[in-house]
């Protein structure tokens, strides 16, 4: 999202952050902007019986947990490394001097958290409203709109992964999916998905 080389100018770190690792604790302070170099990260919510609510999953070049540091509230998710992560950490204080120096970033940034509040307010009504294979396709569609290519698109998430993101269960998604393969909405190539 940020060029790294801007990152760095203004004193921005690079660390190194194993599988599981914690990056961003819930209800904790904001006070830091994460950019990912490689790897990826999963925010999430767990309710009180230990279930889990994906909020985000975020790779390479992407930037994750920025709403907290311009409202200025605890951070609402979790954040963990899924596998071995390399990502910028940026000071809230630099951050803010970056956008403030480099008004083409600022809109570039801007414009990642409209779609991605986009994205919230379209998930969060596919999973109050409407049934698996639909919350399945709009997810899928979402994603396939992101990476911006008009071939068929290969879903890179597990049924886990569809499941925590849509508020399904796994057994539910692999029932859906195989219904919309059957409807002719995905097709399923050597067991991945396919729209």
């Amino acid at each position: 999202m940020i060029p790294e080389n801007l990152l760095l100018d203004y004193s921005a770190t690079l660390e190194n952050k194993g599988a599981s690792e914690i990056i961003i604790s819930e209800k904790s302070r904001a006070d830091f902007y994460f950019q990912i170099k490689t790897g990826e990260i999963k925010m999430f919510n767990l309710n009180e019986q230990g279930k889990e609510f994906v909020q985000g999953i975020f790779y390479d070049g992407e930037s994750f947990g920025e709403p907290p540091l311009f409202g200025d509230f605890k951070y609402p998710a979790s954040a963990v490394a899924v596998k071995p992560t390399q990502l910028f950490k940026l000071s809230k204080t630099n951050l803010f001097k970056l956008l403030t120096n480099n008004p083409e970033i600022n809109l570039k940034f801007t414009k990642a958290l409209a779609k991605r509040l986009y994205y919230k307010a379209t998930i969060l009504k596919e999973i109050s409203v409407h049934p698996p294979e639909h919350r399945i396709l709009a997810l899928i569609d979402f994603l396939k709109r992101k990476d911006g290519s008009d071939k068929l698109f290969q879903v890179e998430l597990t049924c886990q992964q569809i499941a925590d993101l849509t508020g399904q269960r796994v057994e539910t998604v692999i029932r859906a999916i195989k219904q919309l393969e059957i409807d002719g909405e995905i097709k399923l190539i050597n067991r991945k998905v396919f729209r």
